[in-house]
């Protein structure tokens, strides 16, 4: 089989990912199977993986502070229940045989370990992947901004953000037919034409340090290896 290209990945996936079928909450325990399923390839060809998910499934912070909410409040709702997302991943890929570790961003022992970057790459380097959950553990900011950050603290080599469609589009393709589907993207594109990657936190965040961004169709099996071989999928955002 063809070397992988990246040696360490930090994975992004939308707390939507785990939303069950015709369903605005939840979490569809035979999609974090298949996550889990797809990470297992991945960590089985020696690649080392970092893991954050959203909560968009359970509980949105800005949504609520929109009503009324205090917005720390209503972030923190919201990354605690991105605990509950990695809990159920964590879960799934611990059947699966993978090696798994959850650090979180607040101190909750009974199911996690306390987030700091020694125990992240200890773990890393002994070949368990990491689920880093309960965001950055501050209010306003998203989780694709956790993940930015994160994946720089880890030294990955790349961003993967898994999502339910292939790439990069000009407009959503769901809605508009003629919707453009980017193969490749500048950090700068990205940002000026406000195109829906990641927010503009976690986009600046990559482009200062010079980290690639994926967005690939998550859902599509043997789709997350064939990212970290290289192989050309999805949109790749870059310098």
């Amino acid at each position: 089989m063809t070397k992988p290209k990246y040696k360490r990945v930090l994975l992004k996936l939308s707390g939507e990912s785990l939303l069950p079928p015709d369903s605005k909450y939840g979490v569809n325990l035979q999609t974090a199977n298949h996550i889990a399923a797809e990470i297992k390839v991945v960590t089985d060809l020696g690649v080392q993986v970092g893991v954050v998910i959203g909560a968009g499934n359970i509980f949105r912070g800005a949504g609520a502070a929109k009503v009324g909410m205090d917005r720390s409040t209503a972030d923190n709702m919201g990354m605690l229940a991105t605990v509950i997302n990695s809990l159920a991943l964590q879960d799934a890929m611990i059947r699966l045989g993978i090696s798994t570790r959850l650090l979180t961003s607040f101190t909750m022992h009974q199911v996690g370990t306390p987030y700091s970057h020694s125990s992240a790459m200890r773990y890393l380097a002994e070949g368990s992947a990491v689920i880093f959950a309960g965001g950055t553990g501050n209010p306003y900011f998203t989780t694709d901004t956790a993940a930015s950050l994160r994946a720089l603290e880890i030294h990955a080599d790349i961003v993967c953000k898994g999502t339910k469609v292939d790439g990069v589009y000009s407009s959503d393709p769901e809605l508009d037919r003629s919707a453009k589907r980017y193969d490749e993207l500048s950090y700068i594109e990205v940002l000026s034409q406000n195109l829906k990657v990641m927010d503009a936190t976690a986009i600046s965040l990559c482009m200062e340090a010079k980290l690639p961004i994926l967005v690939f169709n998550v859902f599509e099996k043997g789709n997350f290896q064939r990212a970290v071989l290289g192989e050309k999928i999805g949109t790749m955002v870059h310098e």
